[in-house]
């Protein structure tokens, strides 16, 4: 047999993708609760870790008020819903966090991820697979100053986690292939469906995404239309949410952040100029759902 031959398949045989037996989600809010909720859903021992003590306790109350949910809905047994809540740690103490994965779901600031993922360096193994949910930041630019940057990649859930199936695989520079194999395979095993992207400003999702958000708002900043009236003809037209219902599901805080990271990432074009008005919606702490009210009142 060819050497070289024999030597890849020696690999293989050495260096199977092995399955993901505990992950840990860093993050307690609505995304890393999600993430965390899917994953021990899909059978996966999973460790949600925040630091404030009140945000754990959200999480896990509304962890478990899904999963009566669903019950009810005759969509899990309740023997099922205990055998999710046994897959799931909730925790407060960085020391708990030892995993094969760790997702960071945290402040979308890159000080802060990095911060995070270098403490995390120092108390798992080497081999552990540093994940980033962030939504714009450059995974390249965030796996420079962190231990061992060849394990770090982007991981992007969508909001609800619970729900929406896309997750872009993110590749940054220094990303090993293998760690991007891997986690294609835990996002299988997650029954979501795995999209692979290089490191660019908004990936994919988020890229094709801005117009949406940017031209909608400034119709309404020009008197064209109001909120209602745009997110009803968008709806009518197919999409399966308007662009203002959208922004309030998702945040107007982080919508509008990730517009700014897009937008600088670009060159400042001005057909992706970020909105005042979505900037005074920030300001005035009208971020959508999460605090009851944005563009709409809930």
């Amino acid at each position: 047999m060819n050497s070289l031959l024999l030597l890849v398949i020696q690999n293989k045989q050495l260096h199977p993708l092995m399955k993901i037996q505990t992950i840990c989600v860093c993050g307690a809010g609505t995304m890393g609760s999600g993430i965390a909720q899917a994953a021990a859903q899909s059978g996966i021992y999973t460790i949600l870790f925040d630091l404030n003590e009140a945000v754990i306790q959200k999480a896990q109350s509304a962890i478990e008020k899904n999963l009566a949910s669903l019950v009810e809905k005759q969509k899990m047994t309740a023997e099922q819903k205990q055998q999710v809540l046994g897959n799931l740690l909730f925790t407060t103490d960085l020391h708990q966090c030892l995993a094969d994965v760790i997702i960071e779901a945290i402040i979308e600031k890159p000080e802060a991820k990095i911060a995070l993922f270098n403490q995390l360096a120092e108390i798992n193994h080497s081999e552990v697979i540093f994940a980033s949910n962030t939504s714009s930041l450059s995974v390249s630019q965030l796996q420079q100053q962190i231990v061992q940057p060849q394990r770090v990649a982007g991981l992007h859930f969508f909001n609800p986690a619970t729900i929406m199936k896309l997750v872009e695989v993110v590749k940054g520079r220094q990303t090993h292939e293998r760690v991007i194999q891997q986690l294609v395979s835990l996002v299988q095993q997650m029954n979501k469906v795995p999209v692979v992207c290089k490191d660019a400003p908004g990936f994919i999702v988020n890229r094709v995404a801005r117009p949406y958000y940017t031209e909608a708002l400034r119709l309404v900043e020009e008197g064209v239309a109001d909120y209602a009236t745009i997110d009803v003809l968008m709806e009518a037209s197919g999409f399966k949410m308007g662009p203002f219902k959208l922004m309030d599901l998702i945040g107007n805080d982080i919508n509008y952040a990730v517009s700014c990271s897009v937008y600088d990432q670009l060159g400042q074009p001005e057909r992706l100029k970020p909105s005042f008005l979505q900037k005074e919606k920030v300001e005035s702490g009208k971020l959508g759902r999460k605090t009851g009210e944005g563009y709409y009142k809930y």
